[in-house]
């Protein structure tokens, strides 16, 4: 479905060049996995992020693996946050930020030099601490994202159909063109959710989705998370280590190093990492004895 949904949405020569070179690259990793193995939607070697002279993560090398939750947990300061926006290039908009290694997406190379960033965070969406919905209609919110992109077609369904997905139309449906900062603050952040459903993503990414909820509000997005996983690639940093546990596949635990710099020290399996962590640092973050 993405792959179609990529040649379709091409608008020149360049981006359908591009647009084919992912599909092709995803088809031939998909033929050569072992058949148990879910496939890889980013791979990860030896990433380290800075700003300017100064290292936030350093020599990051790991797998992401598709339609599934990874959980990035670490104490303060550790780059969680820095390393999930290199995922969709987010660093690029903070002057000096830079990246080195490399971020394969699908095979491809997300910082090559041909390879548009715009489109990048189209593919790869993202929702942040805070909600951040636009000061606009409910509809208009929505709606955004695919009329910049020149999306053409019944408008009307898409609204429908991402705020659906994102478990919200049953309460909005009757107030859409009434302003989104009207909403409650879980609704707000489900509203942002769909916002970035809306422009077709292949993977979400979430900062501390849910830091600024009540109780109720964050298990309906977690909730909202898990069902979510069925048609997309989660990412999701976050400082609760019961909310890791609940929601994720997987767990990538960071944490900082004599130089400042947030560095990877395990990551496995989630039931793993709480119950049956292989590094003692590990064992000791997620028993709360640091961190």
């Amino acid at each position: 479905m993405l792959e179609v949904e990529r040649e379709q949405r091409s608008v020149d020569g360049q981006s359908q060049s591009r647009d084919v070179a992912i599909r092709v690259t995803h088809d031939a990793q998909v033929q050569t996995e072992a058949p148990a193995e879910r496939e890889l939607v980013f791979e990860l070697d030896t990433v380290s992020c800075y700003y300017g002279s100064f290292r936030a993560v350093k020599d990051v090398s790991l797998d992401i693996q598709r339609n599934a939750i990874t959980a990035i947990i670490g104490p303060s300061g550790t780059g969680k946050s820095t390393l999930l926006r290199s995922f969709n290039r987010m660093n690029d908009l903070v002057p000096g930020a830079h990246v080195t290694g490399q971020i394969r997406y699908h095979g491809l190379d997300l910082y090559a030099p041909k390879v548009d960033p715009v489109e990048v965070r189209r593919r790869i969406g993202m929702v942040f601490q805070k909600p951040n919905p636009f000061p606009k209609s409910i509809y208009d919110n929505v709606a955004f994202g695919p009329r910049v992109g020149g999306v053409k077609g019944n408008t009307d369904d898409l609204v429908e159909q991402s705020l659906r997905r994102a478990a919200l139309w049953d309460e909005v449906k009757d107030k859409l063109r009434t302003s989104g900062l009207a909403l409650s603050g879980g609704q707000q952040q489900r509203l942002c959710i769909a916002r970035a459903i809306a422009v077709s993503p292949d993977v979400i990414l979430m900062d501390e989705p849910c830091s600024a909820l009540d109780p109720v509000a964050t298990l309906r997005i977690e909730e909202l998370m898990i069902e979510l996983k069925q048609n997309y690639t989660i990412v999701i940093v976050t400082h609760n280590m019961q909310q890791a546990a609940r929601v994720s596949d997987e767990t990538v635990f960071l944490t900082m190093d004599e130089d400042r710099a947030g560095y990877l020290v395990e990551r496995g399996l989630t039931p793993q990492i709480f119950t049956n962590p292989q590094n003692r640092l590990t064992e000791d973050y997620v028993s709360g004895r640091f961190g």
